[in-house]
């Protein structure tokens, strides 16, 4: 039985609790539970991540189907496929272009767009988004953080599995330690003493 044929029966496996609280509808959602209904019939929660919106899901679903998963062999390639990664033009090794390719989807549009609402999120894919975009500038951070957001979404529908924050915590414990030492060397430039709070 393939990944299309199953679909959730929602009293044996409940919707997740939403994890933006009662949010007020937009004007422009369906007038029915398009959560539930996308939950039963891809089998995973996209709203559970950061920043994807249920028009977000929405758009993933009606595009690609709940089946995309198989077409792609990896998450890199859905991510190729979305144009959220660079277009190496190699000749005799010299790199002309690695420019990312214009694709023509209404879900790398969602993703980019969700990729951007990032900016305000207080979670590691916000702090990595901040970082990207004042390392890299905003056009290239959105594509990054598009190309992550691609890679989530791929592994969620592939594998039905829920979104688990907790992955992130080795790289959140990595850019805590590396926030603390930069915040060392510049009190110690300006002659001062770090005092822990608590």
């Amino acid at each position: 039985m393939g990944q299309c044929d199953s679909k959730i029966n929602l009293a044996q496996h409940p919707l997740p609790a939403n994890r933006r609280g009662n949010k007020k509808p937009q004007r422009n959602e369906p007038k029915f539970d398009t959560r539930a209904e996308l939950y039963r019939l891809s089998g995973v929660d996209l709203t559970q991540v950061p920043s994807i919106q249920v028009s977000t899901a929405l758009v993933r679903y009606t595009e690609l189907g709940p089946d995309f998963a198989t077409r792609f062999p990896t998450a890199k390639c859905f991510a190729s496929w979305l144009g959220a990664c660079p277009d190496n033009r190699i000749t005799g090794g010299r790199i002309l272009s690695v420019k990312t390719r214009h694709v023509n989807s209404r879900s790398a549009k969602a993703l980019r767009l969700a990729a951007q609402s990032l900016w305000h999120s207080k979670d590691y894919l916000g702090d990595c988004f901040r970082r990207w975009k004042a390392r890299l500038g905003t056009p290239k951070a959105i594509t990054a953080m598009a190309h992550k957001l691609a890679r989530i979404i791929w592994h969620m529908v592939k594998f039905r599995a829920p979104y688990d924050p907790s992955v992130w915590d080795q790289a959140i414990a990595h850019s805590n330690q590396k926030k603390l030492k930069r915040l060392l060397q510049n009190a110690a430039a300006l002659g001062l003493t770090l005092v822990s709070a608590s």
